[in-house]
């Protein structure tokens, strides 16, 4: 039986709970493999490092599969272990920037400029930077909010913050953003 690319969350489920792992696991990745890459892409800024750690986000969902409660969304549960895992991959590249005295940040931002496949203008690339420089909590929030356009309800299920912390640490955000780019332009 082959996965259509239309089949809903709940049609996942069912097909996992009916028996059928193996094909509700290629229905999440047929749904979500290209909304999850651009949402890690954001921020790690670099195709490749994109690529390898989506591999390992989808490793651990199928293993983490068989505990799925459907307490939350499918959706959001996807989001949120791919969070954690970019989260743990940045902290990760954070040790190594202390070892190497560099910022993380900086790291970051050279990526964008010098990834090959980044196609947008410069005002895209200095707003992609800017992101980068945010603190982990308000570029989580900003991403989701800004580039997925989800409710402050659904951040709230991914991230275990609540929808009030939320409106505080995008409005944050919003304004750091704003005042690099317009020192920039």
């Amino acid at each position: 039986m082959s996965v259509l690319f239309s089949v809903t969350d709940d049609r996942i489920i069912e097909l996992y709970n009916s028996g059928q792992q193996e094909v509700a696991f290629n229905g999440i990745v047929d749904a979500y493999t290209e909304r999850l890459y651009w949402h890690v892409r954001r921020f790690l800024c670099s195709h490749e490092d994109t690529n390898d750690l989506l591999q390992d986000i989808f490793i651990k969902i199928w293993a983490a599969l068989p505990n799925f409660r459907g307490e939350a969304r499918l959706y959001t549960w996807l989001y949120r272990i791919a969070t954690n895992e970019v989260l743990n991959h940045l902290r990760k590249q954070k040790f190594k920037a202390l070892v190497s005295l560099d910022s993380a940040s900086g790291i970051l931002e050279r990526k964008i400029d010098e990834d090959t496949s980044f196609n947008g203008d410069q005002m895209q690339r200095e707003l992609h930077k800017a992101i980068q420089r945010l603190p982990e909590k308000q570029r989580i929030v900003f991403s989701l909010r800004y580039f997925d356009e989800m409710k402050y309800e659904e951040i709230s299920e991914i991230t275990d913050t609540t929808v009030g912390a939320l409106k505080a640490s995008y409005h944050h955000a919003y304004n750091k953003i704003k005042d690099d780019l317009q020192k920039i332009f």
